[in-house]
């Protein structure tokens, strides 16, 4: 009987142990690089929003080294960045219908490269492959005054849409999206 009792001990404190790291997985705010929005009002009730996870540099050269030049990158860390329109866009002067996606980039020295991908719900990598591209513009690139230690998307407000803007390290990257 105290064997009985000494299992049933050790099965349940295992259970309260397991109950408690998935607990403390789950809350997202903990994790390195924390969970971060960015959205854009396009008025008339229709919004554009980027789901994303924020790393930061910690003395890390970013662009150029641990985010290669020429390579697809997922734009954030953990799971993919999402994109999610209720508004019929056009971006780079092509159509992307009101619904969701998942946003990489190609950085360069001088150009970036937005790429919205049709297909959802992975992690941030690997990138699924031109195959699963809806559109691809070109991104503007420019040096930042000051170091941005925490990656950053956000988005301006503009006559015809907004702008998204992509932030970090010393380095902005930035297209115009319009409502259609």
């Amino acid at each position: 009987m105290p064997k009985r009792i000494a299992i049933v001990a050790g099965v349940c404190l295992s259970l309260v142990f397991l109950a408690t790291q998935a607990s403390s997985q789950s809350d997202k705010s903990k994790r390195p690089s924390p969970p971060a929005t960015a959205s854009c009002d396009l008025g008339g009730g229709k919004t554009l929003t980027v789901d994303y996870s924020s790393p930061k540099m910690k003395g890390r050269k970013i662009f150029g080294d641990l985010v290669p030049y020429g390579q697809p990158w997922r734009v954030g860390a953990n799971e993919a960045t999402t994109f999610v329109t209720t508004a019929d866009l056009k971006v780079g002067g092509k159509d992307v219908p009101a619904g969701d996606y998942t946003i990489f980039t190609i950085p360069e020295e001088n150009k970036w490269t937005l790429i919205i991908s049709k297909k959802t719900g992975e992690w941030g990598i690997p990138y699924p492959g031109a195959g699963s591209d809806l559109v691809r513009a070109d991104m503007k690139v420019g040096k930042l005054p000051s170091t941005v230690e925490d990656f950053k998307i956000s988005f301006d407000k503009s006559s015809s849409g907004c702008t998204i803007k992509i932030a970090w390290e010393n380095t902005q990257a930035s297209t115009e999206i319009a409502k259609k």
